[in-house]
């Protein structure tokens, strides 16, 4: 969202006509790097052949919004190594650590100096790609992105307060919960958890609530690979794998038709998470014994 919300108003800098689709799974965390930027479905067709579509930060059809599986996308800018090359043109960088890395870099090619919208939507693209500057896939060349957001207005405390501090009451229950009923396996340096959507409802829990808490699992001393599963619409099942970097996520989940990063991937399947939960046992199975 931060890199697609940067790189439209790059191009309106421009003088051209852009836009953001619409997707329900923009969540209120996210609205104030959105506004004035989104059109909605109803305005849209993806049949209509006066917009271009340009994806940021997707690697597989299986992200996209629903209703726009089948969209002819012209480019696709992202930095994951899996990347399924559904565009006309790909530009896939998988040693950024950031896809806001890559439109970081884009911004000056273009002849577009970043503005403080622009910067602050970066920060957000970078900061939340990488856990903060946590994760082992940070670079120099993310801090000098960083930086540079910093240099052109961004004003980072309130959104690294907002994204890696606050919590809501319900998170701090659903903490509670994931605790308590965590599965660990391999003596300790694998551990499951799963939300089935009764305790969402139940405990009130929005997207902002849970979009961070596939890595819970690796906050404990000993876990080398922490899987969170849920239930997702069409009665999938969703695994998100984090690893540190004796393991790799990405191999993981490509057994199961998914993707993503060496730490930090993900896949779906049918059955919900009784069928998730299986096949991804039998999937870490082949990286160490159970």
């Amino acid at each position: 969202m931060g890199s697609c919300a940067a790189l439209c108003r790059a191009l309106r800098a421009l003088g051209k006509q852009a836009w953001i689709y619409d997707n329900p799974q923009f969540t209120p965390k996210f609205t104030p790097f959105l506004e004035g930027l989104t059109l909605r479905p109803e305005q849209f067709s993806i049949f209509n052949s006066q917009f271009s579509i340009v994806t940021c930060d997707i690697a597989s059809r299986g992200l996209f919004p629903f209703g726009m599986e089948d969209a002819a996308v012209e480019l696709a800018i992202d930095h994951h190594g899996t990347n399924e090359g559904f565009a006309a043109r790909t530009h896939a960088d998988e040693t950024k650590a950031a896809c806001g890395e890559l439109i970081a870099e884009l911004l000056p090619l273009l002849g577009v100096t970043m503005d403080k919208p622009m910067a602050e939507a970066l920060y957000v693209a970078i900061s939340t790609d990488t856990g903060c500057f946590r994760y082992v896939n940070t670079t120099a060349n993310t801090f000098r992105c960083a930086a540079a957001c910093v240099a052109a207005g961004a004003e980072i405390y309130p959104i690294n307060r907002t994204f890696f501090e606050i919590k809501r009451r319900p998170r701090l229950r659903l903490e509670a919960y994931l605790t308590e009923h965590m599965e660990f396996f391999a003596d300790g340096r694998v551990a499951i958890s799963a939300m089935p959507q009764s305790l969402i409802d139940e405990l009130g829990l929005t997207e902002d609530d849970i979009d961070d808490i596939s890595g819970f699992g690796r906050t404990i001393e000993g876990v080398k690979i922490a899987v969170m599963l849920r239930e997702v619409e069409g009665g999938m099942g969703k695994a998100s794998v984090r690893t540190d970097p004796d393991y790799n996520a990405a191999r993981i989940c490509a057994r199961l038709g998914g993707g993503g990063h060496p730490g930090a991937a993900g896949a779906s399947l049918p059955g919900g998470i009784p069928a998730i939960r299986e096949a991804v046992l039998q999937s870490i199975s082949q990286e160490l014994p159970l």
